[in-house]
């Protein structure tokens, strides 16, 4: 339960963190190239906005898991699902639409 605690902490600020340099320093370079290959200069602002709110968005799911994994909550992997399905939603639509695919 801890250890799981740790871990889900972990991995959350990590996703925080990334999350937050794409959004705030506009470091796309953290993707792989063939995720923003495609993506026009102009575009490269709104784009890793988007994408580093999706990952923020995933972050804080998982944090959130965390939270409740200590307080031995059965509801846990509600912010787990939450986090996850809507956080890839904004990483999914603004790779499409700022790359012309999702796949890259």
């Amino acid at each position: 339960m801890i250890i799981g605690a740790i871990i889900e902490f972990a991995v959350g600020a990590v996703c925080l963190v990334l999350g937050l340099l794409l959004w705030k320093k506009q470091r796309v370079s953290i993707l792989h190239d063939y995720h923003y290959q495609h993506v026009k200069k102009e575009d490269i602002p709104a784009y890793t906005r988007n994408m580093g709110i999706g990952l923020m968005i995933v972050g804080l799911g998982i944090i959130t898991t965390g939270i409740l994994d200590l307080a031995n909550s059965p509801f846990w992997w509600i912010p787990l699902l939450a986090g996850i399905l809507s956080g890839f939603i904004v990483l999914f639509r603004a790779q499409k639409k700022y790359n012309g695919s999702v796949l890259g």
